[in-house]
């Protein structure tokens, strides 16, 4: 089994828009063999932007996230103190925090980074661009 850290803007994507995700990715996320995580940062980063009105969604983020990650399969993953840390280490490539920690996440647990953000392939963490 492959494993996964889906991106924040990537997995709203595949819950609103799974054509914009390219085929490689959506072969990806619908082979059962492969773990798909979706990092709690991602869910705190959605619902700040929710609540500041920058991201509308059909519901809020409290049913909307959980909902959603059961009908696309993937799986939850807790932000520890450790993933926190580890950002302290990382060059400055990207300043946005909620991607550092995913960085981080996918340094710690050897997970792939689904993203569409070009500037995290600069970390050394393996990168799938959706």
């Amino acid at each position: 089994m492959k494993r996964y850290l889906i991106d924040t803007r990537v997995w709203l994507w595949l819950q609103s828009d799974p054509d914009r995700l390219c085929d490689q990715t959506r072969a990806i996320v619908h082979d059962v063999r492969n773990g798909i995580f979706f990092s709690a940062a991602s869910a705190w980063e959605i619902a700040i932007k929710y609540r500041l009105g920058k991201l509308p969604l059909p519901e809020p983020p409290a049913s909307y996230i959980p909902d959603r990650m059961r009908r696309s399969g993937t799986s939850p993953l807790p932000v520890d103190h450790a993933h926190t840390l580890r950002t302290a280490d990382l060059p400055d490539h990207h300043r946005d925090p909620f991607d550092r920690v995913l960085v981080a996440q996918a340094q710690l647990l050897d997970l792939t980074i689904m993203t569409a953000d070009n500037q995290l392939s600069a970390y050394d963490v393996a990168v799938v661009a959706a």
